[in-house]
């Protein structure tokens, strides 16, 4: 059986891709993702948590 990396470790041993929160907000809180021609926002809470929001 082969075993996942932590969900913090930046490597992964399948073809999921692996993106940084920070990276996606640009070091902020809010990030707007588009799907399906939807805007969602991910915001990052006072205590770390995500929320994806339409």
């Amino acid at each position: 059986m082969s075993q996942r990396p932590h969900p913090t470790s930046p490597e992964t041993t399948d073809d999921v891709p692996v993106h940084d929160v920070l990276s996606l907000t640009a070091g902020g809180s809010l990030a707007r993702l588009m799907h399906q021609g939807e805007v969602y926002v991910l915001r990052i809470t006072r205590l770390g948590k995500l929320i994806l929001t339409k």
